[in-house]
């Protein structure tokens, strides 16, 4: 096609309403061909904002396509590296799991007072339970698991003992008398009923693990690496 057709197409396609960016690409050709055949077009003010809108809506669809695209190579580099994960803790040794469970006793445990294991996640308290029969042969007679509900809940009470007694899988009349803690909750929920209180693993005639735990945590604060 000439360059006289061209530019009367490019012409007419401004007088619609067209950008610049859209008569290129329609006609083919660079943009800086198509400015020029449409710089003394005089766009009214209807045809200008219908341009803008265009521009805008081409700019936030722009936008949500960069935006799902980032979000799937998140999802798929979490999904990498969970599966990683999974690969490398399949098969620990005896050892790696007696260190693993005192790193996170280190972490979340009481070091004075009574041997006592406290946190709100049932998936490390879950790990803690089994780390203490499977690493350190704690029968599971041998627990007095205690609840910590705040005030706010007291009506829950039952609902949440029930809960961590499934979890255990264990009566609650091995528990010991649930504690309502009198303070103003710092986390928010978005749904009242997820909230399950503290859970603190306690064990009986526990002194001595106690002081193995703490001295491997001694271990691990010397180890080098």
């Amino acid at each position: 096609m000439a360059k006289s057709e061209l530019s009367i197409r490019a012409l007419k396609l401004r007088q619609s309403g067209a950008s610049i960016g859209q008569i290129a690409r329609t006609l083919n050709v660079s943009k800086s061909s198509a400015s020029l055949w449409c710089r003394n077009v005089q766009l009214t003010p209807t045809q200008a904002n219908l341009i803008r809108e265009k521009a805008i809506r081409a700019g936030h669809a722009g936008r949500l396509l960069g935006a799902e695209a980032n979000r799937t190579k998140k999802l798929n580099a979490i999904a990498e590296y969970t599966e990683n994960g999974k690969v490398i803790t399949a098969h620990l040794t005896d050892r790696e799991i007696l260190l693993v469970g005192a790193a996170i006793y280190w972490g979340e445990g009481s070091k004075v007072g009574q041997l006592s294991f406290v946190n709100t996640d049932k998936d490390m308290v879950l790990f803690m339970f089994r780390w203490f029969q499977v690493a350190l042969n704690v029968k599971k007679v041998e627990f007095m698991p205690r609840i910590y509900i705040n005030e706010q809940h007291i009506r829950r009470r039952k609902q949440i003992e029930k809960y961590w007694s499934l979890l255990l899988s264990m009566p609650l009349s091995q528990f010991s008398r649930t504690v309502f803690i009198r303070r103003p909750q710092r986390k928010k929920y978005i749904n009242h009923s997820n909230y399950y209180g503290l859970l603190s693993l306690r064990i009986r005639r526990s002194t001595h693990m106690k002081y193995r735990i703490l001295g491997l945590i001694e271990g691990l604060k010397c180890s080098s690496f």
